[in-house]
Parts: structure tokens; sequence; C-alpha cells
């Protein structure tokens, strides 16, 4: 899948691109088949196996579409924390300058 984006820059992967709306559109499909699937396979009856089976194939399609830039947001947002907490500590402790 060429067309689906694995290697994300944190400036790239905070866009909207194609892998978001594909997200979007899978997301919605995934519930339903999830939730009815379950049920109909609560009854024990045989589509509702094949629903069920269906909506995880697709919950793993959505989690390897949109797992690596999910991913690198969250690296660049705990870098920025840690950096923001570094800096917190240094001006509670006095050590950084006061502006």
């Amino acid at each position: 899948m060429s067309w689906i984006c694995r290697d994300w820059t944190p400036a790239d992967a905070d866009e909207w691109t194609r892998e978001d709306w594909i997200t979007i559109v899978i997301s919605p499909l995934v519930y339903v088949l999830l939730m009815v699937g379950t049920g109909l396979s609560l009854f024990l009856i045989p589509a509702g196996y094949i629903t069920l089976a269906a909506g995880v194939v697709l919950t793993g399609l959505m989690h390897w579409i949109i797992d690596p830039k999910l991913k690198v947001i969250s690296g660049e947002y705990e870098k920025k924390q840690r950096d923001y907490l570094e800096q917190l500590e240094k001006q509670a402790r006095w050590e950084g300058n006061n502006g």
C-alpha cells in the first residue's frame, strides 16, 4: 500500500492528510460492524461471526494506517512536555533565568 504514508515528521503528522480521512470513514463502519457482529454472534447467527470478523479486520487496518502518525505526534508532545518540565524545575530551584 504505497499510497499510505508510514514515515512521518512531526510537522507533517500534525496536518490533515489522506490517512486521517480514511480513518474517519473506517471508524464508524468498524463501530457498527463490531456492535452488530457481537449482537448477532451472541444469538449464534452465522452472519454475526462474519460481521464481527470484518470489524476486527477493519480495526486492524485502521490501526495500521493511523498508528505511525499518532506515534510521531505523541513522541513530539512528550519531548515538548519533558522540556517544559525541565525548564519549570529549573525555575522552581531558581537555576534558570526569571524571564
